[in-house]
């Protein structure tokens, strides 16, 4: 990625651009635009297969020949994609069987994106001959910069070539059926598996559905979108590996295991829309621009897309006020991202995203979005140093794909009505408020240089992730961990010898009984030092074997039973919430554990709305203060002597910003 920093200039700044649905007498303006507006990148071709091949067999290279050229011209990198996340027409009528099956058993149907079965060999010959044809073309073409393998990837069928490829997956990973069989617990309901043949995709049944069964196909699907991402991008890397390939990613998404996906990346690439209608977006934007950070151990990543200002997905679809987009622009980069990109340079007249924004809106270079563009355009180039430094944190979050789908793909649980994300959420908030760096890790991640480790959640984990978390802790770490966590091994049995099973001598107790709440129920819990609070949705009945109370129930059934328990083990300290407190209190309890184990934030004292994050190198730290208030400004302290770069102006002491205002200060390392 440096030869592709060393390319740009910095920070890669553009968005997605589509020359194939305008008359090629717009071009020229488009680049000169795109100039004036500092772009240095774009996304080429990311929907164009049908005009690129629009007949099997027939290409038609000449237009894009024309616009590579017109952008090398004009200083203009391109990040070229192979079109495969739109089959064209003609193929889907040549090959229906190309479509995706829906669960229900109904073909998906032309008329959308993304309507391809990944598991299909039609579909994959197809994909494979029009990428080899771009590859050999544009390779050498002074242009290149990146290659985009497709677009958000995400399809899943449930047709026949699925299940020959299910059965292939399962054969690998099981060897045998009567692996599969124990793995799956078949005896129960005399599912039992006795030939390869009879076993399929997981259909809509009529009742439920093998647990482990829909948990492997949530892992085979996610597998078989990655072998498509595979072969294409071995295809490019066959004529010319010294360009970057990556494919975009999108926020919060199920379907694909991100973490197996980015060992296959040359970046980590995001595409993210952050709803202005929604208080907190930026909060949950904060969390997936940490976690893209951390795919790929801590490098730099790719911020692929984001909205001008208003998107056309939502039932309602406000437009992000005067500075909101600068900010959250901004907001990416202090967390790590080296480029700032958009759906999309010019606003599509027609088709589904016809009202979605675009740097380049309907209204023109005259109007209000624009004009941010180009200040931000120009705010990029002052941020060059910043590009390709990083981030460092003393805490780590887990977030994990298998408890993922664990808890939300199948049913059978004492509660079916969990959010993954918003558990995860809940655990992140409090830490971002009080401005401490987070990293974001798997259960199969080194814990090494942590000294806090957030577990939210965790009912499917694996022997060795719970071993990694036990070892963490023994070594001096310091754990913080919610209800329902260890619960059942890798193929979703319940573990042995007493919940929580993985982590029953970590938190030092064993649970008799999971309690969910009954609607509208509420306890109070009181603590040791004499606070109060209530909880709600969950309780375990829980009884110390090592662990001490931090807080009892104080009525209901569970009177006198611990609450929340803490358990010295080995060097280290276990802290573990046993029901759902209320905000306030759970808050203010991780807080106080994380003080507990020596981290502090150096930005102590600085209000919740004004977001502090820092990147930095050898000789640099640079400090990114975002005040997400529209209503007041704010002075903060910056603990030292510098300059903003944003404004080229000398720094000392504190830096003040107006409301939805933005510094970067740079600090020299003493």
């Amino acid at each position: 990625m440096e030869a592709f920093r060393r390319r740009v200039g910095g920070f890669a700044f553009g968005g997605d651009y589509n020359p194939e649905q305008w008359d090629r007498t717009v071009w020229k303006e488009d680049v000169r635009l795109m100039r004036q507006a500092g772009v240095n990148t774009v996304s080429l071709g990311v929907f164009a297969w049908a005009s690129l091949e629009p007949e099997p067999g027939r290409y038609d290279f000449g237009w894009l020949d024309e616009v590579m050229d017109l952008l090398h011209d004009n200083g203009i990198s391109v990040n070229l994609a192979t079109p495969t996340a739109a089959p064209p027409v003609w193929l889907t009528h040549l090959h229906p069987e190309v479509f995706p099956i829906r669960e229900d058993g109904q073909p998906f149907g032309f008329g959308n994106r993304l309507h391809y079965d990944p598991s299909s060999p039609v579909y994959r010959e197809y994909a494979a001959r029009i990428t080899t044809k771009l590859a050999e073309r544009y390779s050498f073409h002074p242009a290149l910069a990146m290659w985009h393998i497709s677009n958000e990837y995400g399809p899943t069928s449930y047709g026949e070539a699925a299940s020959v490829n299910f059965r292939h997956w399962l054969r690998r990973k099981y060897g045998s059926l009567d692996a599969l069989n124990e793995a799956w617990t078949t005896r129960f309901w005399g599912q039992v598996y006795t030939d390869w043949e009879q076993v399929d995709v997981p259909h809509i049944p009529r009742t439920w559905m093998n647990p482990t069964r829909r948990l492997d196909f949530k892992r085979f699907t996610s597998d078989a979108l990655l072998e498509c991402y595979i072969a294409e991008r071995d295809i490019v890397r066959s004529f010319r590996d010294d360009i970057p390939v990556m494919t975009n990613f999108m926020r919060f998404f199920r379907h694909a295991d991100y973490w197996k996906w980015a060992r296959e990346e040359d970046a980590a690439a995001l595409d993210i829309y952050p709803n202005p209608a929604e208080a907190h977006s930026h909060v949950s934007a904060a969390f997936n621009y940490d976690l893209f950070r951390s795919l790929k151990g801590g490098q730099p990543w790719m911020l692929m897309e984001q909205a001008a200002s208003a998107v056309s997905q939502w039932k309602l679809n406000i437009v992000k006020e005067p500075g909101r987009m600068r900010l959250g622009s901004l907001q990416a980069v202090s967390r790590a991202a080296d480029s700032v990109m958009y759906f999309q340079w010019r606003a599509a007249r027609g088709g589904q995203e016809r009202f979605h924004s675009a740097m380049l809106p309907h209204s023109g270079p005259e109007s209000r979005t624009f004009k941010e563009v180009t200040d931000l355009g120009r705010e990029m180039k002052l941020l060059a140093p910043v590009a390709g430094t990083r981030s460092s944190a003393d805490i780590a979050i887990l977030f994990d794909w298998d408890g993922w789908w664990g808890l939300e793909e199948v049913f059978g649980l004492p509660r079916n009505d969990w959010s993954y994300t918003e558990t995860v959420m809940r655990h992140y908030t409090p830490l971002w408020e009080r401005h401490h760096a987070v990293d974001v890790v798997s259960a199969s991640s080194s814990l090494d240089g942590y000294k806090v480790l957030v577990v939210p959640n965790a009912y499917l984990i694996d022997d060795a992730g719970a071993a990694r978390i036990e070892a963490f802790a023994r070594d001096g770490g310091t754990v913080i961990m919610s209800f329902f966590s260890g619960v059942v091994d890798a193929d979703n049995r319940v573990r042995p010898d007493g919940y929580p099973g993985a982590f029953r001598r970590l938190i030092g107790a064993k649970i008799d009984e999971y309690w969910p709440a009954r609607p509208d129920e509420s306890f109070t819990v009181a603590f040791a030092d004499g606070r109060r609070a209530t909880s709600t949705w969950w309780r375990d009945d829980l009884h110390l074997e090592s662990g001490t109370a931090l807080a009892t129930y104080a009525d209901g059934l569970l009177a006198g039973r611990a609450a929340v328990v803490e358990n010295r083990f080995g060097a280290g300290r276990v802290v573990y919430f046993a029901t759902l407190l209320e905000q306030e209190a759970f808050d203010e309890t991780v807080a106080r554990v994380v003080a507990e184990s020596g981290v502090r934030s150096r930005f102590e004292g600085v209000p919740a709305h004004v977001e502090c994050s820092v990147r930095g190198d050898a000789s640099h730290e640079y400090v990114f203060l975002l005040n997400h208030s529209a209503e007041s400004g704010v002075s903060v302290p910056v603990g030292g002597e510098g300059t903003d770069l944003l404004t080229g102006r000398p720094v000392s002491g504190e830096v003040s910003l107006d409301p939805l205002g933005a510094a970067v200060v740079q600090l020299a390392r003493g």
